[in-house]
């Protein structure tokens, strides 16, 4: 560390003395201090304080300017005011408690609307979560700060979160028109401030599925390619409207096909319309006779 040397500057008035430093003490603000209770901020100025004669400290950029009583005269203690300086600087003590700014992330959010009037997207132009979560409730947000947050507000009922969007599900009793700009400012502000969106130990939506309900049997050749046909073709249509579909499982002897609607897909009152004239027709189409029905579990 560079070694702090004090240089002694006479002012225009005698009372007051400049003490300038070879290197800045401070570079948020100017800081006057009259007394030791106003210097709670600086330990530094607490400490001049205790020279009987010190009536007020200033600290601006690279100097320390000091207002003495009539006691004394500056003749008389300057060198040792200087010395004092000297050793709490070359001590590496700090000057004053300055707040550290706060870095922000350059982030931009926008609402979009989905086909489920339950649910609103919120979607950022950069990557958020690296795979899907959903959280019904606040207990299961306990390994999300931002989800958590949005359940202290009383209209949110659900969030899920994919990649680089949001979708919060709201109570009826609340208006979009009323609540959107409050949403997209909480989270905007949260993602801007580097705040934890989730955890290393929360578990993505594909984890708790296979925990719970069994992971998906991809054992046989129909299941791998409904499996191929819904990441390809389905996942990103659905996708764009807030939502996730999971393949559950495939019954062979019936030619049914179970996947798991999550997000804005889930109690959408279109789902049934989509997954009838959309999901089930594509499988039908491309796999022939192996696919009679598609039936939907809401996540």
């Amino acid at each position: 560390m560079k070694e702090f040397i004090i240089t002694v500057k006479e002012t225009n008035n005698k009372a007051i003395l400049k003490f300038e430093a070879n290197q800045f003490l401070t570079t948020q603000s100017n800081y006057e201090f009259k007394n030791i209770d106003e210097a709670k901020a600086s330990p530094l100025a607490q400490q001049l304080f205790y020279l009987p004669f010190i009536k007020t400290v200033y600290i601006s950029g690279n100097f320390i300017a000091l207002e003495r009583y009539d006691i004394v005269e500056w003749d008389d203690v300057r060198d040792e005011v200087a010395q004092q300086l000297v050793e709490y600087l070359n001590s590496g003590a700090p000057v004053v408690l300055e707040d550290t700014p706060k870095t922000t992330v350059p982030v931009t959010l926008y609402a979009e609307v989905t086909p489920n009037p339950a649910v609103m997207k919120f979607v950022a132009n950069k990557k958020l979560v690296p795979s899907c979560f959903e959280f019904k409730n606040i207990d299961e947000a306990k390994d999300s700060e931002l989800a958590r947050a949005l359940f202290h507000l009383p209209f949110v009922k659900e969030v899920f979160m994919d990649e680089n969007y949001i979708s919060v599900t709201k109570f009826e009793m609340a208006d979009w028109n009323e609540i959107t700009m409050e949403l997209r400012e909480m989270i905007r502000n949260h993602i801007a401030e580097g705040k934890e969106i989730v955890s290393d130990q929360a578990e993505s939506t594909q984890q708790k599925n296979a925990e719970t309900k069994g992971a998906p049997a991809a054992e046989d050749e129909t299941s791998r390619q409904i499996i191929q046909i819904l990441e390809e073709y389905v996942k990103p249509a659905v996708a764009s409207d807030g939502g996730n579909i999971l393949f559950q499982s495939y019954d062979e002897k019936d030619r049914t096909v179970n996947v798991i609607l999550q997000g804005a897909c889930s109690g959408c009152p279109s789902s049934t319309f989509t997954l009838k004239n959309g999901i089930e027709t594509m499988l039908k189409n491309m796999l022939g006779d192996k696919v009679s029905e598609v039936v939907a579990i809401n996540g």
